[in-house]
């Protein structure tokens, strides 16, 4: 066992080099970018219904490829859902359950993956992974890392575009993680939004602040969509567009109620765009599930990798991409921990794409997120917004019901989100829905035990103390 143990990574890379072969060579593996927005809820966008954003190059984009409209990420925080995306692990497997905590020592991620079919893999700009020896991206100039800096650093194409340019002939993929729309918004031009213009979406208050920061919030989305535009052009000038994979995701939701740090689907839906000239359709919408999780898979089967001798959990969308199938996951799940965001309120839940049921395991604690409710220093990270909606919520019964619904929330929901999109109507109680109901909780508690969670006793500050040392508490079953 030790003699194999010592040979089996020169045996994977012999495996590897095979299926290589058997692909024609590196010339038939995509370059890849994938680029990330910050904190940007997905149905803010045009091309998933918004109604406000101005985002021409994000629609360009999307005109030229394919639009996941059922893409989710596991965790609506930035570090677990990176995390997720970058080793192709739920949050309980790869040990980033929390944010601002680590992943379990020993994780392979995409750099390691991808390293070995033959591939540069860098990152530029927003890491916010742990430990470095877990994401061994090799660093990129050009882009902001800090996501709360006031202003945000400008940015500079031109090691992005040395990196996509390279006349190396290994294949590259390079990650360009921006910063915006995370708070503060202090980017874009405002004045572009006036508030009295403003189409609020029904899960966030009416109320003048409110208007003037959502304002403020999508001018930051017109200028995160510069930059994607500014990364495109760069790609063109590298003359290797045409044999480039690009991945646009919107990450969790915004710094609004109900969006980042919930389960709600404006919290863990994210918007998801691939385009491959003349390899994948143009124009067009896929109705299949995907996870975060299943990025990494995916890009090592286009790069001849084999993604079964990974213990990932998610599961290759190849498929879907080149028009051969329509369907790939049943369900899509969702977890939150609170801390270190606020007091402990462990969340769980489950979709099928038509209804979602969120468990809130301890509902006779009130949900505090402290950076939305609450204010540290001069509070400019924090969100004056919501001091108007409890002072609101005084007389305006809408309001109130707003506030009501994030703070005060039931054992269990099940919304319609195919008819209800901002999951404002709990249908937990109709019995007409029973079935599907059974059904969801059945499927989320199989995952739950899949992935070694158990729940409660994960929202803690012991645990997440351990996480950050490498000591983790609680470890999963082995993967599938």
């Amino acid at each position: 066992m030790a003699l194999l143990q010592q040979f089996l990574p020169v045996l994977m890379l012999l495996i590897a080099t095979l299926s290589l072969s058997l692909m024609g060579g590196a010339a038939h593996r995509p370059n890849v970018l994938i680029v990330l927005a910050d904190d940007c809820t997905y149905n803010d966008l045009p091309v998933y219904g918004g109604q406000n954003a101005q985002t021409p190059n994000i629609d360009r984009l999307a005109s030229e490829g394919m639009v996941f409209d059922h893409a989710y990420l596991v965790s609506a925080m930035c570090q677990p859902c990176r995390s997720e995306l970058y080793t192709g692990q739920f949050p309980m497997r790869n040990g980033c359950a929390w944010n601002h905590s680590s992943c379990r020592k020993g994780t392979l991620s995409m750099p390691h993956h991808l390293s070995r079919l033959g591939y540069r893999v860098g990152l530029s700009g927003k890491m916010h992974v742990k430990p470095t020896e877990v994401f061994p991206f090799i660093r990129v100039g050009g882009f902001d890392t800090n996501c709360v800096r006031n202003p945000t650093a400008s940015h500079d194409m031109r090691e992005v575009a040395e990196f996509m340019a390279s006349s190396d002939t290994n294949p590259f993929c390079l990650v360009v993680a921006l910063v915006e729309p995370h708070v503060p918004w202090v980017m874009g031009d405002p004045s572009q939004y006036p508030p009295d213009q403003i189409r609020l979406p029904p899960n966030v208050a009416d109320t003048p602040r409110t208007r003037l920061d959502f304002g403020r919030y999508l001018a930051e989305v017109t200028y995160m969509d510069s930059q994607v535009g500014a990364i495109m052009e760069a790609l063109d000038h590298s003359g290797k567009a045409a044999d480039t994979l690009v991945l646009f995701s919107s990450e969790q939701g915004a710094q609004f109620p109900g969006c980042k740090w919930t389960n709600w689907d404006t919290g863990i839906h994210t918007a998801l765009i691939a385009r491959w000239p003349e390899r994948i359709a143009s124009g067009v919408h896929t109705k299949a599930m995907v996870h975060y999780a299943d990025v990494l898979p995916t890009l090592v089967e286009l790069a001849g990798g084999s993604v079964a001798s990974a213990s990932f959990d998610g599961k290759s969308f190849y498929p879907v991409l080149f028009g051969k199938r329509k369907i790939h996951r049943s369900f899509s799940y969702g977890m939150h921990n609170n801390v270190p965001e606020g007091p402990p309120y462990p969340i769980r839940s489950v979709s099928n794409g038509a209804f979602r049921l969120i468990r809130n395991l301890q509902p006779d604690e009130i949900y505090i997120e402290k950076h939305l409710m609450g204010m540290q220093g001069d509070g400019q990270l924090n969100n004056p917004y919501w001091s108007t909606w409890t002072w609101g919520a005084a007389r305006d019964t809408s309001v109130y019901q707003l506030v009501k619904r994030y703070i005060r929330r039931p054992p269990q929901a099940l919304y319609h989100t195919a008819e209800d999109p901002f999951e404002l109507h709990n249908l937990i109680e109709d019995p007409r829905y029973q079935g599907i109901q059974n059904e969801l909780v059945e499927a989320l508690e199989a995952w739950m035990v899949l992935q070694g969670d158990p729940g409660i006793r994960q929202d803690s500050w012991g645990a997440l103390e351990a996480a950050r040392k490498g000591l983790h508490q609680f470890i999963p079953p082995p993967g599938e």
